[in-house]
């Protein structure tokens, strides 16, 4: 479940809920983990292609697939798509018994009941343990079998009352781009597919190996704005052509200092009221926000690619301590920075 984030650093980034689960430590060699995606009669190629880009064409500097990628129907054989051509899946729905990770990458737009045969697998799969991801359409899906009630969940802001209306139990968040609850993830329509499975792999395997993801996928490794973000993940963000864009540039490259709203919105010529609504129009976030986002995304970096102290880390990256970068990292990441550089440190 969602848990309340430890206070944010003095000077003004402030907290919000979030789940994520802690990457495994351990240094013993496992086998990828199956990946099945479950394709249906009248899929859209792109919903399809998503799960597949992020988690079958991801390779390590060997050249072997970090995940197996299976993509399954309820049944074998021929499927149509809504682009007017046919795909052919070799599995069934007894891929998903040995899958750690299932993806629902979309449903029909006519929002019919599932199968009865699908639902159960879910259902089976999601007792077992495995982690279920629900993006766009593929929401109903899961809320129809029941693993979203209780749960914070979201789906295509189009559909969004329709998701409350049908499924009263599940806790809707329909301005996100995307929502983690336990072991349960549902994602908002189209483009935000690649915003949750990109946060998945960056859980699994560091935040570098979900950069160099997107930047073969030439998209922002992580956005903000829109149906704004319930999980903080931090992200270097683009705003080219807005007014704001020389100073979040500017503040980008002094993370390390202390920042006041006063002081950025005499910077930036405006009132702090002006300012905080131009940077939340902008950004899709507060000031503090973006600012603590920025130094966790730093802190990242700095762990995964050098040698320095926590100590050291905590001030270049403007936390101004060790126990206040424990605190802040943890919250965000649900990892401790020693057991993370430990996990995704680079060694190519």
């Amino acid at each position: 479940m969602p848990t309340a984030a430890v206070p944010s650093a003095p000077d003004l980034a402030s907290a919000r809920p979030h789940s994520l689960t802690t990457p495994s430590t351990s240094s013993t060699p496992t086998a990828p983990d199956t990946v099945a995606v479950v394709a249906f009669d009248g899929i859209s190629p792109f919903h399809l292609s998503v799960p597949c880009l992020v988690f079958g064409e991801d390779r390590t500097a060997e050249g072997e697939h970090r995940y197996r990628l299976v993509v399954c129907g309820v049944e074998p054989g021929p499927l149509r798509t809504s682009a007017g051509f046919g795909i052919h899946v070799d599995h069934g729905l007894a891929a998903l018994r040995r899958a750690q990770i299932i993806v629902v990458p979309s449903w029909r737009d006519d929002l019919a009941p599932a199968p009865p045969a699908l639902l159960a697998a879910l259902q089976a799969a999601h007792r077992r343990g495995a982690r279920i991801v629900g993006l766009c359409l593929g929401a109903f899906v899961l809320a129809e079998a029941g693993l979203l009630d209780g749960r914070a969940a979201t789906t295509h802001w189009a559909l969004a009352q329709e998701f409350a209306r049908r499924y009263p139990r599940v806790l809707p968040r329909p301005e996100v781009l995307y929502v983690e609850d336990g072991s349960v993830l549902t994602s908002a329509g189209t483009a935000a597919g690649i915003d949750c499975c990109l946060h998945l792999l960056r859980q699994q395997h560091g935040a570098e190996v979900a950069n160099r993801a997107a930047r073969r996928m030439v998209v922002a490794p992580h956005r903000q704005g829109g149906q704004a973000q319930y999980i903080q993940q931090p992200v270097a963000l683009s705003v080219r052509g807005d007014r704001l864009a020389p100073l979040l540039q500017w503040l980008g490259e002094r993370l390390h200092q202390t920042h006041t709203l006063e002081a950025l919105a005499e910077r930036a010529v405006m009132s702090p009221r002006t300012f905080t609504r131009r940077f939340r129009q902008s950004t899709g976030t507060t000031v503090g926000q973006w600012l603590q986002n920025q130094r966790i995304a730093l802190a990242q970096r700095l762990l995964e690619g050098g040698d320095q102290s926590i100590e050291a880390v905590a001030i270049e990256a403007g936390f101004g301590s060790a126990v206040s970068l424990r605190q802040h990292f943890s919250a965000s990441l649900g990892i401790a920075p020693s057991a993370y550089r430990r996990q995704f440190r680079r060694t190519e």
